[in-house]
């Protein structure tokens, strides 16, 4: 199979097209022949080698890549799932897994980490929802805010944000969120309640709001230490890039990791269930063949992208 992969850690220019043997799904495990592979900042993190010590050591090469979207291929032996080979599904894939990840034309997930697509969309669509939605889930369930409660939104905007914004309003909660001038527009289309200038000074435009802050914020910029200010005494605060504080005045810290819940089936069924529901909106800025992932890659780090760039697998 191809793929888009790197042999050693770079900026954009260390990912290329490579030949890999065709993966083989064992038991409890699916193939999917991916169409589909969103574009996410881990994805970036991983190709510049900042959490290199996650590959345990494995040589390369690796390949980027954690939202998938296509048909089911081949089902291992013993898998106890409902899926058949034809059924187009999306998966969360482990990049830093020995099998490598979704920016490949075939891969292997846990049978749990797989899900039917929401019905009417389309590939490319349906690949930016599960780990974003799922990252937000666990975000918002770690910080538990009861309904009525509220909780503050950084980087509303982007893939997290969005989520978080749209989840939180299901859950009836009050939503403050931040956004540049251009986007106080969408960010109050996902549901936000009060929209203020994002910024280094955000925690101050959020206790204007809430004088005795917010109940929980959760941090999809890493605001880190520059947010805790917005929360109360004894809130939550949830954040996405392993953060460890200081924050003070008995606020909750929790750090969330999308992998430590992607095989929560259960979950990822609900996630596309909202999303077919209409509760959460799938947006895709851009989509380009995956032989131009770098392109890609340096989209992403220009910053002012909304909604996910995705790379076409079945265009090389």
């Amino acid at each position: 199979m191809r793929a888009i992969g790197l042999i050693e850690f770079g900026g954009p220019e260390v990912l290329r097209v490579i030949d890999l043997p065709d993966p083989v799904p064992g038991p409890g495990e699916v193939r999917v022949r991916v169409h589909a592979a969103a574009v996410n900042p881990t994805d970036t993190m991983l190709r510049a080698g900042v959490v290199k010590a996650w590959f345990e050591g494995r040589p390369g090469p690796y390949v980027p890549g954690m939202d998938a979207a296509g048909v089911v291929d081949a089902i291992g032996p013993d898998t106890d799932t409902a899926l058949r080979a034809g059924d187009r599904v999306i998966a969360i894939v482990q990049a830093y897994g020995p099998r490598g990840g979704a920016y490949a034309e075939l891969v292997v997930a846990p049978a749990e980490s797989v899900v039917p697509m929401p019905p009417g969309v389309d590939f490319p669509a349906a690949s930016t929802l599960l780990m974003n939605a799922l990252a937000a889930r666990l975000a918002l369930d770690a910080v538990a805010v009861p309904a009525g409660g509220t909780v503050a939104v950084t980087g509303a905007a982007g893939a997290l944000g969005g989520y978080a914004v749209q989840l939180a309003k299901t859950e009836g909660l009050r939503v403050f969120a931040d956004a540049s001038e251009a986007d106080v527009g969408l960010v109050r289309e996902l549901g936000a309640d009060e929209v203020v200038p994002r910024g280094d000074d955000v925690a101050a435009r959020f206790r204007a709001l809430a004088p005795d802050g917010v109940d929980a914020v959760i941090d999809g910029a890493a605001q880190h230490e520059l947010i805790v200010a917005a929360v109360r005494d004894g809130g939550g605060l949830a954040v996405v890039r392993g953060w460890d504080g200081p924050v003070g005045r008995d606020v909750r810290l929790h750090k969330v990791f999308v992998t430590d819940a992607a095989t929560d089936h259960a979950r990822l069924l609900r996630l596309r269930d909202q999303a077919t529901a209409g509760e959460l909106t799938l947006r895709v800025a851009d989509v380009l063949p995956a032989d131009r992932a770098a392109d890609a890659h340096r989209r992403l780090a220009e910053g002012g992208v909304r909604g996910r760039l995705v790379l076409d697998i079945t265009a090389f």
